[in-house]
């Protein structure tokens, strides 16, 4: 040890020397944390670069290892077994305590398990757990290009506002909720930058089986992603704001935030719709006094539907922000002229991209749209969200909670709970719906004994008996909102416009879980002796207790495949074309998760007559994707075109020589119109004031003496998306196997012009050569959601049907 013994001048300049050394050493430390453009060699959102995920994750792991402001974990696999990585960014102290902070989201997300004086401790104590989004959707890619620049500013920038921000929340940075989408679209970018086909869409669905609808799966969980940010979500963390950040076409406006247009879902607490709206008149402000052109609030996007990324967090009593910034040609700019925003369509909110409105005060003139725009809004967008985290932070907290805490009591409006009747056939579908529920935090119980219930809204005093190994819902949850919107009916407000035009919703009307499954499950209005009947019930702990009760065997893991449901084993080919096809996709999904052996069939196959098969299903695509295919102004050789009148013919050779042809929803007018069935789409050429069913639950009645309908019963519920009806031209020749009800047919969300559907075809058979052909005028594996007629297409695949 060295001793030094200083006069007043050796100690001036040692000082000067030590503080020179701090100076340096801090200097050194910052040096230390990378930015994104030290580790790609470009900087993140720059036009025509692009970083593809392993570059993505590689950069947040150096940021980890850099900087204590961050703590990137992987939450799970992919379904191409990419790592899937969020973010946690707080300052230091934050994250030392990370458990502690996650625990008190979860106490004030579950307001029964503490008192009053102990929740106001935790809104004192607690951060505001903030989640941010990115490319969820892969050809929307800045946001995954963006997420590295903000993580590196929030992890390296010193000044007081982003310390107070790091202070009081903690953010939740997703990079891409579609990982496997970002290296579809990344290696598709490279390969054809400076080609015909730079900026195109992958010719492959950015999900393997999603595409676009992995937005789409926010109740159904049945995608991998999906899952592990419900988990991370729901059953772990309990954010009080999610943000999603997305783009839309590039002829519009040049940035939506909300508050969103009408109709708002009647289930969503009045307090979120108003704090939704409040952060996004911020981004919009903060937008505006940056000097952006082009913002736009009250247009397009509802809060209607239940299902996507930013609108599910409303029924966990959680504030939802959607973003959609214009996009470019994927990361290369694009030039939109003034008479190209004139000819743009009108939506809803908004009559002309180019009209000033006092939800759009400043209209955007045209010019070069770039990446690096898109980037530098969602930055703001993004940062506004956080200052409004931070500065509000304790009332974000409590709006949580109370939010939560309301839902407890029960009012006389809603039903007391749920009930799903013992007895039921289809009991893998029952275990599958009781572990969705489950896994966003709804709580079940089954009953140990005979119970004494009311259905009838308006006789409570009518108590009729339902068995043991009924399963129980109570709504008087924290989920209340969520319970009711999954499994009460929906009636979507009839809008139309002044010629009587149906006003077309943000995706579907209705979406009735417990129908689209095939399930009875009824709302229950009064329980007899409720407290003695509630020391009855056995609360479901996991999935395997529930499937012991159904009598079925345990699973290993969440969400396990299901039986092979067929007794033979057909030769099954499924069409699938470069034309991203999400009806493709999902049918590819089903009988993934049903374990059905099935091969892809492509265009070249059908060219070539290569057809080896006893089943061929034409999923739901238009005459024109199958015909046509991609354009090859735009696309290489070897992706583009259809299967041709080529095709055609050897479709009919495969079903005149004993092939069974199934055709789904919209490929069945180009079978129609090929094989000259005499069938007529009675649907087809109607005006929005005439016919309209943008997705809704409907009623379709089976005749039982099909062979489809084997084992199904009388009345089932179907999904209708803009779908088709037929009327037979030629009985002699078309059998009917279903017919859209003849009243009465809509069951959950809304229908304009019933009568055109009323009794029409909605399954059928015909017989060609030595073959047949099954049209189905509606789509049996909507999003993987419709278990109901999932029997349908079991049937229709058995040999000898």
């Amino acid at each position: 040890m060295i001793s030094l013994r200083l006069n007043r001048k050796t100690s001036k300049f040692t000082f000067g020397l030590f503080l020179s050394l701090v100076l340096l050493c801090a200097a050194v430390f910052s040096q230390k944390i990378p930015s994104p453009e030290e580790v790609l060699g470009f900087r993140p959102t720059t036009s025509r670069t692009i970083a593809d995920w392993s570059q993505i994750v590689s950069y947040f792991k150096k940021l980890d290892a850099a900087s204590n402001r961050i703590i990137v974990k992987e939450i799970g696999k992919t379904t191409l077994d990419k790592p899937f990585i969020v973010a946690f960014i707080s300052d230091e102290e934050n994250l030392q305590q990370l458990e502690k902070y996650r625990q008190i989201s979860e106490k004030l997300a579950n307001p029964q398990l503490i008192n009053e004086a102990q929740a106001n401790k935790l809104i004192e104590e607690g951060k505001v757990v903030v989640a941010i989004s990115c490319s969820i959707h892969s050809t929307e890619i800045v946001a995954s290009q963006m997420s590295m620049n903000l993580a590196y500013e929030l992890v390296s920038t010193a000044d007081e506002e982003t310390k107070e921000i790091l202070r009081n929340v903690i953010l939740i940075l997703i990079p891409s909720a579609n990982p496997d989408g970002i290296d579809i679209v990344a290696d598709w970018y490279r390969k054809t930058l400076n080609t015909k086909s730079e900026g195109t869409n992958p010719p492959e669905l950015y999900h393997y089986y999603a595409g676009h609808d992995n937005n789409r799966d926010w109740f159904m969980m049945n995608l991998q992603e999906t899952r592990l940010v419900t988990k991370l979500f729901w059953q772990e963390w309990f954010p009080q704001i999610v943000y999603d950040i997305h783009q839309m076409g590039q002829n519009g406006v040049r940035f939506v935030v909300p508050p969103f247009y009408d109709p708002a879902n009647p289930r969503i607490s009045p307090s979120i719709l108003r704090e939704v709206g409040l952060i996004g008149y911020k981004i919009a402000a903060d937008l505006q006094a940056k000097g952006f052109a082009g913002v736009a609030t009250n247009t397009i996007f509802d809060t209607w539907w239940h299902g996507g990324f930013r609108s599910t967090p409303y029924y966990h009593n959680s504030i939802g922000i959607l973003s959609e910034a214009a996009s470019a040609n994927l990361m290369t700019p694009v030039n939109i002229t003034k008479e190209q925003l004139k000819a743009s369509r009108p939506v809803r909110g908004l009559v002309s991209p180019l009209e000033t409105a006092t939800n759009h005060p400043q209209a955007w003139q045209g010019g070069v749209w770039r990446p690096e725009d898109i980037a530098a809004m969602e930055t703001i967008a993004s940062k506004s969200v956080l200052e409004m985290a931070s500065k509000f932070r304790k009332r974000y907290l409590r709006l949580f909670y109370e939010n939560n805490l309301k839902n407890l009591t029960h009012n006389e409006f809603d039903p007391i709970a749920f009930v799903i009747t013992a007895g039921q056939p289809n009991t893998q579908s029952i275990s599958r719906f009781i572990e969705i529920l489950m896994w966003q935090g709804i709580e079940i119980f089954e009953m140990t004994e005979e119970g004494y219930f009311s259905t009838d809204e308006k006789k409570r005093d009518d108590f009729h008996e339902f068995p043991l190994g009924s399963f129980l819902i109570f709504t008087n949850q924290p989920q209340k909102p969520n319970i009711l919107a999954l499994l009460e009916r929906q009636s979507y407000p009839n809008r139309v416009n002044e010629r009587g035009e149906a006003e077309p919703p943000y995706d579907v009307a209705g979406w009735t879980l417990p129908l689209q499954m095939g399930i009875e499950c009824q709302a229950v209005w009064a329980i007899r002796e409720l407290d003695k009947f509630r020391k009855t019930l056995r609360r479901i702990e996991n999935i395997n207790q529930a499937r012991a009760t159904l009598n079925l065997p345990p699973v290993k893991e969440p969400f396990s495949k299901l039986p092979n449901p067929l007794k033979t084993s057909p030769r099954i080919g499924i069409y699938k074309s470069f034309v991203p096809s999400m009806d493709e996709g999902w049918t590819r999904f089903v009988f993934d998760t049903f374990q059905i052996p099935f091969s892809s069939v492509s265009n070249k196959q059908i060219k070539k007559g290569d057809l080896e098969f006893d089943v061929i299903i034409l999923p739901s695509d238009s005459k024109q994707e199958i015909l046509d295919g991609l354009s090859k102004t735009r696309y290489p050789e070897e992706f583009a075109g259809g299967i041709g009148e080529e095709g055609v013919e050897n479709l009919k050779r495969f079903v005149e020589k004993g092939g069974k042809l199934i055709c789904f929803d919209e490929s069945c007018e180009l079978v129609i119109e090929v094989f000259q069935l005499p069938l007529k789409n009675v649907l087809k050429g109607l005006k929005r004031n005439e016919f309209y069913n943008p997705g809704s639950v409907v009623k379709i009645e089976v005749n039982r003496s099909s062979s489809l309908a084997k084992g199904i019963p009388e009345e089932l519920p179907a999904y209708f998306i803009n779908s088709s009806a037929y009327e037979i031209l030629e009985e002699s020749r078309v059998k009917v196997a279903a017919r859209y009800a003849y009243k009465d047919a809509l069951l959950s969300g809304w229908m304009l012009g019933e009568k055109f559907l009323n009794g029409k075809v909605a399954l059928a058979e015909a017989d060609y050569g030595q073959g047949k052909i099954i049209l189905f005028a509606f789509r049996p594996q909507h999003r993987g959601q419709t278990f109901a007629t999932f029997p349908l297409i079991f049937n229709a695949l058995e040999k000898n049907q």
